[in-house]
């Protein structure tokens, strides 16, 4: 049985976590951090990290506590920093509040942290441990972990499925357009989703199947928007689609074709940023289009497309996780297949969860 100290730390550190989820759209292109200061068993400061205030999550917390920190124990999700970004080290500012111990869920995967947080903290004589909630936090922060190794996006693919495993249903007679696959519960949380993401990814095959906006309406405060990529490799997109006629600087489009076309000209005279990618295999080369959403530090991205462009991006092996939502319908006939192409080497892929959303299952997959 874990001892009472180990509960308490354990109930310190969820609440670090707690906090630092308040960060998602808040924080990138930074990690999402969250601290909690206690002292004698009590909350004596809190924070999280938000990129326009500037202050990391340890500081909030410090200078919330004040001179109660001397003495203190620190609980941080993520290693605090060692060097001079656009703050200061935090390792130093904890250093100079007296904090006595901290208790650290995860290192920072960033090697610009040098000789790390947690080895200037120790040889200044606090007392340090690290990996209470280990697995959380990384989770948590995956985008950033996979964007500094990386410098491109952690990618997750996700699909609505009917349960023989297609992404359509037929369209009834006497109806324009088809039907949803999965319920009014998944297609929230799939806003979630959007708004966890700094980016999400389409073909022109599904803008023109179904006209989609691709935008964040979960309702949750975000400090840059959405990012809309269209991959199209001939610039097929038409003017009147609506992710054009609602683009403001957030629509960017990749494709092969010459950018100094009437129709080029046309979208990016409606705010629709157009770039030229090379061809690789008949279609866009989709490791060049990472590398430049890496370069415009998008940590992580939203895959939500047709059978071909999932089944490219799937043999490349740019997926890092697939998140496919299964609603109780049978489509029957063939429709949509989730994906095309291949071959495929999915030797490495773990169900991470399956969990109920309304009458839907949502299995999450690691690649």
């Amino acid at each position: 049985m874990p001892s009472a100290s180990a509960e308490h730390d354990k109930r310190f550190m969820e609440h670090a976590l707690e906090l630092a989820r308040k960060g998602i759209g808040l924080a990138s292109p930074n990690p999402t951090v969250g601290c909690v200061i206690v002292k004698d068993g009590v909350i004596v400061g809190e924070g999280f990290h938000q990129y326009d205030g500037r202050d990391h999550a340890e500081i909030v917390a410090l200078k919330q506590a004040g001179e109660k920190a001397r003495g203190a124990t620190l609980y941080v999700t993520l290693e605090p920093c060692n060097h001079a970004g656009r703050t200061g080290p935090c390792s130093e500012a904890v250093l100079a509040a007296g904090v006595a111990r901290v208790v650290g869920a995860m290192a920072d995967p960033n090697p610009k942290n040098g000789a790390g947080g947690f080895e200037r903290l120790r040889s200044a004589g606090v007392a340090v441990e690290n990996g209470l909630l280990e697995a959380e936090a990384q989770r948590l922060n995956e985008g950033f972990s996979h964007w500094i190794a990386k410098r491109r996006p952690f990618v997750t693919l996700k699909s609505a499925l009917t349960l023989d495993g297609q992404l359509s249903l037929p369209k009834p007679r006497k109806k324009k357009s088809r039907e949803w696959i999965t319920s009014e519960e998944s297609r929230a949380e799939v806003h979630r989703m959007r708004h966890a993401s700094d980016a999400v990814l389409t073909g022109i095959g599904t803008i023109i199947a179904d006209d989609p906006l691709l935008t964040d309406r979960s309702g949750l405060e975000r400090r840059r928007r959405l990012l809309r990529v269209v991959l199209d490799t001939r610039l097929r997109l038409s003017p009147k689609a609506r992710i054009v006629k609602t683009a403001d600087d957030d629509v960017l489009i990749f494709t092969a074709a010459t950018l100094k076309s009437p129709k080029a000209r046309k979208l990016q005279n409606a705010g629709v940023e157009v770039v030229h990618i090379s061809r690789k295999r008949g279609g866009l080369d989709f490791d060049a289009v990472l590398k430049e959403l890496g370069r415009r530090d998008i940590l992580s991205a939203i895959l939500e497309a047709g059978p071909g462009l999932n089944g490219t991006a799937l043999a490349s092996g740019a997926v890092n996780k697939l998140l496919l939502f299964y609603a109780p319908k049978i489509a029957g006939s063939l429709q949509v297949p989730f994906v095309k192409g291949g071959p495929f080497n999915s030797s490495r892929a773990r169900v991470r969860s399956i969990r109920q959303i309304g009458p839907d299952v949502a299995m999450e997959v690691d690649l």
